[in-house]
């Protein structure tokens, strides 16, 4: 599986609600993800999330930029001169 290779493992324990377990297990079992294991799936889902948070932390500073008049400025006129 081609999740983040990591080479350090940490065991730790955590508490799953019952269906939402049940539910992923469900997935390993049909083969229906690319994890063969329940422990794979939970690392797959956590990269995913991690991502995401990421993704959303990069949005929300560009978010800024549009706000920023300064950089607006500086952006038109970058543009202006590439333009031409």
């Amino acid at each position: 599986m081609a999740v983040m290779e990591l080479t350090e493992k940490v065991r730790t324990t955590v508490r799953v609600p019952k269906p939402l377990y049940d539910e992923a297990q469900k997935f390993v079992n049909k083969n229906a993800t690319p994890a063969a294991t329940i422990n794979e799936f939970f690392i797959a889902a956590i990269c995913a999330y991690v991502k995401l948070v990421k993704r959303k932390q990069v949005d929300a500073a560009f978010a800024g930029m549009a706000e920023d008049t300064d950089f607006q400025k500086e952006a038109r006129l970058i543009g202006e001169k590439f333009s031409q």
